[in-house]
Formats: C-alpha cells, structure tokens, sequence
C-alpha cells in the first residue's frame, strides 16, 4: 500500500475528511472551491517540488501544513519551514505521532481573512502594530494586515508572554511544540527569521525581537501593553 491511501485509511479511521490531490494543478482546483482546515504535503512529489506547492497553497492564506519529509533532508525540512509550513513529520514515521501533530496544529487559533478594523479588535500593541492572534494577523497603525502562520502566531504570542527574557532555542521548542527535540534549532532561527522579516515590514528594522548570540531570543515589545479584553 502506499503512502498516500495508508493515509487516506488511516485518517478517515480517525474521523477526518479526506482529499488528495497528486499536482499543483489539482492542489489549485481544490483551494478554488474549499479551504482545507490542513493539508498533509509530502514533499518527495513524483512530477512537481513539493515546495512549490507550498508556496502555492501559502498564496492561498494561511491554511496550516505540514510538511512529510525524508528522515535525512534536514534540508528540505529548513527550505519548507522557510516557506511558510507549520509543522513536519519525518519518514519512517509513527501514526499515533503523526495524529497526534495533526490535532496540535489544529488546536491553534483559525486564520480569519475578513478585514477586520483593527482598532476595534482586542489585541496586542507595540511599536507599529496592534498583534491579534485569534486573527493570524498583525496590523499596523496604517491599517496595513500582515497574515501570519499559524507557527508564526504561536512563536509571537510565546515571546509576548516571555517578553523581556532570554529565550534559548530549546525552550522555545519545548514550549512550542511540547517534545524536546522536536526540530531543529535551525527551523526556529528560521521561523524567527519570518517573523522579523513581517515586523519590520515597510523597510523599518525593528530592534524588539533580538538575538543573543549563542543564547537565544530577547522579545522587548516596550511600553505596548493588550489592551482590555485581550488573552492572558
């Protein structure tokens, strides 16, 4: 049997709805009609790079994937966490894991693309922006909406509620994702990476979110505080 109808199988066993689709052609059909609440995206694609259709489904919104990999394509895994994917799973891998990642990823706040004033949101604010995680977003005192992933929206709400501290790259893995070790502490440089690139959108360099050389992160948001009504 192979990979993807022992997933089908194995999935629709664990009450989920399933699509596959084998093409960026048929992965595009798909989001034309639906958005998927999360798409399983084997990278190793016998046509087509399955980072291209990352990036395809990225141009979407922010449907939360995660990415399957070979074991030894540390790679892969940095290029895909790069694009944008939320989360991977390496061959051979465990099935009861694999579950287990997905309801994780799904736990985390759904992405919302109505536009929304953000002035009458609850949310975060700090030098330009106003964060609101329920969102996926963070919008600037211009209005201007930048849509995060769903890891992006977890890291920033984890520094948020760490801010001030230094966080190395392990603790941030282990708050994140709850398994020591789970990635690389390559993929959150990375995914640290994105972020910074998103706050200093407009060619502003933001000094919030620093780097400790050899230590980890320092989030300092300054005087921001959320406002009334915003999530502990």
């Amino acid at each position: 049997m192979d990979i993807r109808n022992l997933l089908t199988r194995f999935l629709s066993q664990q009450g989920y709805e399933i699509g596959s689709a084998m093409t960026a052609a048929e992965v595009g059909a798909v989001l034309a009609v639906r958005k998927p609440d999360l798409v399983l995206l084997d990278l190793m694609l016998p046509r087509e790079s399955g980072h291209d259709i990352c990036r395809l489904i990225r141009g979407h919104g922010a449907t939360p994937i995660i990415m399957v990999t070979a074991l030894a394509d540390v790679r892969e895994r940095i290029a895909g966490l790069d694009l944008g994917a939320d989360d991977y799973v390496s061959k051979p891998f465990d099935l009861g894991e694999l579950a287990a990642r997905i309801r994780a990823v799904l736990r985390r706040p759904p992405g919302d693309l109505a536009p929304v004033a953000p002035a009458r949101q609850p949310g975060y604010r700090f030098g330009n922006w106003t964060f609101i995680p329920e969102k996926r977003a963070l919008y600037s005192a211009e209005g201007v909406r930048m849509t995060l992933t769903g890891a992006e929206t977890d890291l920033l709400l984890l520094l948020w509620n760490h801010a001030g501290k230094l966080m190395s790259r392990q603790r941030i893995i282990e708050l994140l994702y709850h398994v020591p070790g789970a990635v690389e502490e390559r993929a959150i440089d990375l995914l640290v990476s994105r972020l910074r690139r998103k706050l200093a959108h407009g060619g502003r360099q933001l000094e919030m979110l620093r780097t400790v050389r050899g230590d980890g992160y320092v989030f300092d948001p300054g005087t921001g505080l959320p406002d009334a009504g915003a999530a502990d």
